[in-house]
């Protein structure tokens, strides 16, 4: 790793935000949202050093992110890379992350995009490009035929034709990306996975779909978005994942909480099993997958019900976001 301190840019000693933070799950404490934007700025740009950030990450991993700390994080985040500008219409952009893939089924978050966009809803879709254990979103899409956007210009273009955009983490946030890849040289995840999964690209206001993974992390999301997160930058979806995607789960429909102005609303109740078992792909591979998304595009299978729903919602906030 090249640290800013080769290119004569200040380091940060971050001993005294260690200091709060690795003293243990029990014994750690939360630093305010400023601290935070701070420590996290400077990791961004490379002004902690390697055993100073693994300790940071470490820490955090094992004390967990308060609220004010994923805040933070966040606003830090987002100063780091190009906002997009989403194109006029009726509908706000819709975010969707993609970091998980699929693993023991067929990943149907492209189709998800693919309806949306359908319905004239501007789509940005950002993640990994390969896992080597799941088939990502990102090898669906090349599936499909629609290249990944490798520049905000070729996103917004993307968009402005009434496609969905696929931009891969490096890409849109580099300096994000650095840091989602030390899990391959620590091990584990780290804060970063999290705010991949919540931030908001656009300049203006749009609606995200966030999902989680662990149950911890329900409560903790729900209170950021519903204390901390600006209003001014849109709303969003929080539910289960599956497997770790923001689509619904085609045969058991996951709860889905709406964050709008500081209010929480249950738009989907939970577990509401199919009443009838969905025709899905016969395998989960990314080609297997495309070919099945292209027949229910085509209208030559159907729409598993509880992504039918998601669509419904997605749009009808899209059109509220963008008409306030």
């Amino acid at each position: 790793m090249t640290d800013a301190k080769d290119t004569g840019v200040e380091m940060l000693a971050a001993a005294r935000f260690i200091k709060e933070i690795g003293r243990g799950k029990d014994g750690a404490r939360s630093l305010s949202r400023e601290d935070a934007a701070q420590l996290y700025g400077a990791m961004l740009d490379g002004r902690v050093s390697d055993l100073e950030l693994g300790a940071i990450l470490l820490s955090m991993r094992v004390k967990g992110e308060s609220v004010e700390e994923i805040a933070g994080f966040l606003d830090a985040s987002e100063a780091s890379f190009t906002p997009l500008q989403a194109p006029p219409g009726k509908y706000a952009p819709v975010i969707i992350p993609s970091y998980n893939g699929s693993r023991h089924m067929a990943n149907l978050t492209p189709l998800l995009a693919l309806l949306l966009a359908r319905e004239g809803v501007p789509v940005l879709m950002h993640g990994v490009t390969h896992d080597p254990q799941r088939i990502t979103s990102a090898e669906i899409f090349e599936a499909l035929g629609l290249h990944h956007a490798n520049s905000v210009e070729e996103a917004q273009a993307a968009l402005a034709r009434g496609e969905p955009a696929f931009m891969p983490i490096q890409s849109l946030a580099p300096k994000m990306a650095r840091l989602l890849a030390m899990r391959r040289v620590l091990g584990v995840r780290n804060s970063t996975h999290t705010l991949v999964k919540i931030m908001q690209p656009f300049a203006g206001p749009a609606l995200r779909l966030t999902s989680y993974t662990h149950p911890e992390y329900l409560e903790m999301l729900a209170a950021y978005f519903v204390t901390a997160a600006p209003h001014a930058r849109g709303d969003a979806f929080l539910m289960r994942g599956t497997e770790g995607e923001t689509v619904a789960n085609a045969r058991r429909a996951q709860q889905i909480d709406w964050f709008h102005a500081g209010q929480r609303t249950l738009l989907v109740e939970k577990q509401k099993v199919a009443e009838e078992i969905p025709d899905l792909p016969e395998g989960r591979d990314a080609e297997a997958t495309a070919r099945w998304i292209k027949a229910v595009l085509a209208g030559e299978k159907s729409v598993p019900e509880a992504i039918v729903e998601q669509v419904e919602h997605c749009a009808a906030v899209a059109g509220e976001i963008a008409a306030r």
